[in-house]
This record gives C-alpha cells, structure tokens and sequence, in this order.
C-alpha cells in the first residue's frame, strides 16, 4: 500500500474508531502534507492516547500514555496555564530513560500541596539499533493543555470509587459519565479492572485507551488504585508496573519499598487509605503453582498500616475511610469469599469467609478501629450492600456492585438478576459531615445516602 494512501485509510479508520479529536485531525494533517515525513517523522501518530493521571498524593502524581512506536516521553509540567513557567520531564527517571513501544511513565514529583498544575505530554520517535546506532525520527506532542490539583489538606475533600469492572465498557463508560458529572478531585480505582491478562497491549485497552466515549477521562481526575484478585492473574498483570506505576518511593519507608499499591492520602478533611487484600485463594493452591506470596505481602502491610496511620497528616484527619477490594466483613461466615472451579473444590484450598478473615480482616481491622476509621469501601461480590457500623464493630463497610448490568451467569445460563448492577461511590465534606452517597448506574436511584461525624482526636 502506498504511504498517501494508508494514511488518508488510517485517517478514516481513526474517526471512525472515535479516535480522539486530535489524533484524527493529525492523520488528516499528515495526509495532506508534502514531502515524505509525517509530523512524528514515521506513519500514523506516534501518540496513541490521552493521559492517565495515576497515584494521586501531595507531592507526586504520575502520568501515563500510550505510543504506537519505540519512544521516549516526557511531560511538560507548570503552575501556568501557558506554560511558560514549565519543566520538561522524562519518563523513567534518571540516568537513562524508559524508552519502549507501548507506554510512557512519567513521575512528576517536587510538586506543592493542594495546588493546581497544568501539562502537556509529548514523545520522540527513536529509531535503536544498538548503543551507538540510535536517532530522533521525529517529535510529537498532544496539542491540549490539561491539568490536575495536587492532594494535602487544603484540598478539596471529594472523591469517587468505581470497581469490579472487568473489561466490561458499557458499565465502565457509564461510570465515568457519572464521574465527570460529579467532578471529584480523585477516583478511588477498587480492584478487579481486569480480569486474566496475558500482554501489555490488554493492560493498555483497559487502563490508557479503553473503549469509551470520554477517551481523557482521567486527564484531569486523578486515579488511586487498589488492586483486586483479578488483577494480579495472567502473565502480563504479575508487572502490572509497566501500565500503571508503583507509588513514590518516598511516599514510604524503605521497609515498605515493595508495598508500591499501598497509600494513605490527605484530601482535605478526609484521610484515604488503601491496601491490597490480594488473591482471594491461599498461596498453596495448585491451581497458582505456589506463584503467589500473599500471606506475607498482607503480614507487610500490617507493618505498614500501622505507620501510616500515625502519620500526623493522617492521625489529624476528621474522617478517615479505607479502600480494599476484598470486603473485611461478612454476616455469613460459611460464604466463600472467592471464584470457585471446577478444579479448586478441595476443603484445603477453598476457604469460607472466617477462615479468610484470619489472614487479613483480622490483622487490619483493629489498626483501623482504633485510629477511629469511620468507612470501609470494598468490591469484590458484585452485589451492592451497605454494612451499617455496630456495637461490636464501630465501622461500616460499602460493597459495591459489579458490571453485570442485571443478569447472571454466562451464556445460555444467563438469567435475570435485579441485584447486579454497576454503582459509583461518592464521598465528600458537606456541612460539616462525611457525606457519602452510592449511585445505581442502571436506574439512576441513589442507594444510600449516609453522613458521619467527625472521628474523636487521638
């Protein structure tokens, strides 16, 4: 196929995919271009997504994107919105850069508490043939100005939680017309975005270039992740890290460097803290070839929950409300909190609720009863229930629902089912109060509507 040709065919194909805006008028701009190079000094543009904004926090944020070639990204980063009081920051880091095929990862850090910054994302095309044999090919840069606020306590206290989406985009486009209709300053991710992926490319559909209307959906709302079983299966989710990056080394002690899913963030009044239940099954079942170490990565974040919950910025917080995929709770201590198989019905390997509890909600929960946390937001079951707090357990804990959008089961099993429906979980300080509203994304209903006083001063 000639050049001309394949790019007026890759124009049309981009618009017709609801590429975004500006990655159509490029090809078409390319098409009609003289001369041989494009504007990115190859076929077809080199940026293939919009930014993802990811580890929301104080002082750090990251930004990732896609690419269609081998390159080296960066990111322009200032407080004006013209940039011209920006700095140019290449992903990876020092010494040498991350230049890949697939995605760019660039760590903004040295930034201010609670303060807005505006960006542009760039990349160079590289042609490397070996240490010595490497070159510019060409330059692209995303024409738009985006921008985020970063998190402290004079941020605005507002967030949303979305989880269990599994791939599913009609549930997942819903929830994030819902989000931008609610415009929080950061999305809590909970857990079970995949489902088992094998390669990068999977992670990328999912995270960077999701089938969605809103491409920039997290351009300008940052994202908090906490991740789910499913999200630790197939070989390409064992690095994860490749897609969406680990947090801030310094966000952390050194005992806790491998902890990179682990935060606790200030957002105004409230106090956000996540952790990683991890894989629903115990490390020695066979059907995981003992690959999965989570009994002493859960043993870990104990340590290091205990910590941040001491942290000053944290222990000063009116509320606190802590995020995990997994719920800590469950009134029937017979129900397994897992996916059963064919193959995984052994008693020794099977585990009810009580027998989870032991290796993780009983570790956590005390730490966070006695810091005075008033909410814990979960996933995992894909049925919607609120746990209101007790006598005996001062806390309480929102499931959210999953991607089912009212059926069970696969295939001709399918039936209908009103309990499964997709939910966003909003969280703000109104009135003096934790308001806390959960939204069924099929019907439109609001759930609940909850508040919570101010937690007692430790």
């Amino acid at each position: 196929m000639k050049r001309r040709e394949f790019l007026r065919k890759g124009a049309a194909l981009a618009a017709a995919t609801v590429a975004p805006e500006w990655i159509v008028a490029q090809a078409r701009e390319a098409v009609e271009r003289t001369g041989e190079g494009s504007s990115s000094g190859e076929d077809g543009p080199l940026i293939i997504s919009a930014p993802m904004l990811q580890n929301y926090a104080e002082a750090s944020i990251g930004v990732a994107f896609a690419v269609s070639d081998m390159a080296n990204g960066y990111v322009i980063v200032g407080e004006r919105e013209d940039l011209s009081d920006g700095r140019k920051v290449l992903c990876g880091g020092f010494r040498v850069t991350d230049m890949n095929d697939k995605v760019m990862l660039v760590r903004l850090t040295g930034l201010k508490s609670a303060t807005k910054y505006y960006y542009r994302i760039g990349a160079d095309r590289i042609s490397y043939e070996g240490g010595y044999k490497m070159k510019i090919l060409g330059n692209e840069e995303d024409p738009r100005t985006y921008s985020f606020t970063t998190a402290g306590k004079d941020a605005r206290a507002h967030f949303c939680v979305i989880n269990d989406t599994h791939i599913k985009m009609v549930p997942f486009g819903l929830a994030i017309e819902k989000i931008a209709s609610l415009s929080p300053s950061c999305v809590v991710w909970n857990g079970d975005a995949c489902t088992v992926n094998e390669t990068v490319e999977e992670q990328v559909k999912i995270f960077l270039d999701p089938d969605i209307d809103r491409k920039d959906y997290a351009a300008r709302i940052p994202y908090l992740f906490c991740p789910g079983n499913h999200d630790d299966r197939g070989f390409a989710n064992r690095h994860l890290e490749r897609v969406w990056m680990f947090r801030q080394p310094e966000e952390r002690s050194s005992r806790d460097w491998d902890l990179g899913r682990n935060f606790a963030v200030r957002m105004g009044d409230i106090a956000l803290i996540g952790l990683d239940t991890g894989e629903d099954k115990v490390d020695t079942n066979p059907l995981f070839a003992g690959l999965f170490n989570n009994t002493e990565y859960r043993k870990a974040q104990t340590l290091w929950l205990k910590d941040a919950l001491n942290r000053k910025e944290i222990r000063s917080a009116p509320y606190l409300v802590a995020f995990c995929h997994i719920p800590l709770f469950d009134d029937d201590p017979l129900h397994n909190p897992g996916d059963v198989y064919p193959n995984d019905t052994d008693p020794r390997y099977t585990l009810t609720w009580a027998e989870w509890q032991r290796p993780c909600a009983r570790m956590w929960t005390p730490l966070l009863e006695k810091a005075g946390c008033q909410l814990i937001i979960t996933g995992h079951q894909h049925r919607y229930r609120y746990d209101a707090p007790t006598k005996d357990r001062p806390w309480g804990q929102i499931v959210g629902g999953g991607p089912e959008m009212g059926y069970e089961g696969k295939g001709e099993k399918r039936h209908p089912d009103a309990g499964k429906f997709p939910t966003v979980v909003e969280g703000k300080v109104e009135n003096g109060k934790l308001r806390i509203t959960t939204y069924n994304l099929m019907s439109g209903q609001v759930l609940h509507d909850l508040t919570f006083n101010r937690r007692k001063k430790r």
